[in-house]
């Protein structure tokens, strides 16, 4: 089963729909990880082992988290830290 593409690519689009519902960037790196992995055992560079598609399907997903949160940079919400105080001289 986890040797079908298209399983990959439609779990992709299932996860991207969960993103729809609840933005926040959380299930978007996992959309791109699911999709990218179908590309890759479309392509036939992945072979019929579990373990290695579910070691690159992470791999991809953590690569596009931080690809877009370098991208897109921090939410609103997000804690600032602050370095210096306006008092120090």
């Amino acid at each position: 089963m986890w040797t079908t593409w298209w399983i990959w690519v439609a779990g992709g689009l299932a996860i991207g729909v969960l993103e729809l519902l609840a933005p926040g960037y959380i299930f978007l790196g996992f959309a791109i990880g699911a999709v990218l992995t179908g590309g890759l055992v479309w392509a036939g560079v992945l072979g019929g082992s579990l373990p290695l598609a579910l070691a690159v399907f992470g791999a991809l997903s953590l690569a596009a988290w931080a690809g877009m949160r370098a991208l897109l940079g921090s939410r609103a919400g997000d804690v600032k830290i602050i370095h210096g105080d306006i008092n120090d001289n």
